[in-house]
């Protein structure tokens, strides 16, 4: 069986869509968005819900970087270039 799937290495599977070109992933994924507007079932949010949403991200952030504070900050497991809720030290968003 041939199969036309870009990057698969080291015995891993080729199949589904994670095993996939990124270029043709975004393809697959715009045409399920387009064919939602269509047939009038995508979601559009209103600004009202988009602010709320935001609200709700900002909240949990928060609470994220309070529970690492109180908690000595650094566990001993950050990734580098991850966003894992500390700053090393910096005071930004603070309460």
């Amino acid at each position: 069986m041939a199969s036309n799937n870009q990057g698969n290495q080291g015995g891993k599977s080729n199949r589904g869509f994670a095993s996939m070109d990124p270029q043709r992933q975004r393809e697959i994924a715009s045409e399920g968005g387009r064919a939602a507007h269509e047939k009038g079932t995508a979601h559009e949010f209103t600004s009202e819900e988009a602010r709320e949403a935001g609200r709700k991200g900002g909240m949990a952030r928060s609470a994220n970087r309070r529970t690492a504070a109180q908690s000595g900050g650094n566990s001993g497991s950050h990734a580098s270039g991850s966003n894992s809720g500390s700053n090393s030290g910096s005071s930004h968003g603070s309460n």
